[in-house]
């Protein structure tokens, strides 16, 4: 079985890293020594367990992608980099062909959606990898759909806990409130409840300490008018890997579609679901 090379951006990023360090132990993949990282970062080489990889700069990194798919020709990119980066770096892999998986929150999703359809190569793009937790989120939009104004009149609370490096608010706590509003309960992405502070994870949310650096908590809050009745929906994972495993089945899903020779097309984590 020919392995599918893959090439991890965002090293030294931990979530960048964890991926690599899953598809280093699936014999289902090769990882390419070569990821894109930011321009803060002052390393060249990164090692992941025993592979050395080289940090490329973004203003280096015109040139080495032609170099990189001279040697590799074909791979698929994962994108693990930052929020502010999102479009821009869509934008360099539909012009260099580069079928991409990512993972990364934040942008102008309208934009990146556009920019692909525009493009030759198929995407997965999902604010949320966990297989999991992006069957809930199905789950939750099929209610909001058949129920609709179902919570007519129920407050809403959203809170969400994150590690401390993380920069924007949780893509999965802004998918769930679309469909919140369409149970009936109008609430703005401006009102989740965000923390970041490590000292309030650890001793008011009770987040185990060695996971503070790498967590994703959520929990919604839904309360009738009157205050009697009261219904809590809870989400908490911690650690990074499930996030890496469901990546890695995107990966294999994307290869699928490559293979197969779609161009132009934009995927979720729910069309990898149900392919899995």
């Amino acid at each position: 079985m020919n392995r599918i090379k893959i090439m991890v951006n965002g090293i030294p990023g931990n979530m960048a890293v964890n991926v690599a360090k899953h598809a280093l132990d699936d014999e289902r993949f090769e990882v390419i020594p070569y990821s894109f990282t930011g321009p803060e970062i002052a390393e060249t080489q990164y090692v992941v367990d025993s592979l050395s990889i080289t940090l490329i700069q973004p203003e280096k990194r015109k040139q080495a992608i032609t170099e990189i798919v001279d040697r590799e020709v074909s791979f698929i990119s994962v994108d693990y980099t930052h929020p502010l980066a999102v479009n821009g770096n869509a934008e360099f892999y539909c012009k260099h062909n580069l079928p991409f998986v990512m993972g990364t929150t934040g942008g102008d999703r309208k934009l990146l959606e556009d920019t692909i359809k525009k493009s030759s190569i198929p995407a997965v793009v999902a604010p949320n990898m966990a297989k999991q937790i992006v069957g809930f989120q199905a789950m939750m939009e099929y209610g909001a759909k058949s129920f609709p104004g179902l919570f007519k009149g129920y407050s809403l609370q959203v809170r969400e806990s994150h590690q401390k490096g993380k920069a924007d608010t949780s893509g999965t706590a802004k998918a769930m409130i679309r469909y919140f509003n369409e149970f009936g309960m109008p609430f703005a992405e401006e009102k989740i409840i965000m923390e970041r502070d490590p000292e309030t994870q650890k001793t008011k949310l009770g987040i185990p300490e060695k996971y503070l650096s790498g967590h994703g908590w959520h929990t919604y809050t839904l309360i009738s008018e009157d205050r009697t009745v009261r219904f809590e929906f809870t989400h908490n994972v911690n650690g990074r890997d499930i996030y890496a495993k469901g990546t890695l089945d995107a990966i294999s899903y994307l290869y699928k579609k490559v293979e197969e020779g779609v161009k132009g097309r934009m995927f979720t984590m729910i069309d990898v679901l149900k392919q899995t």
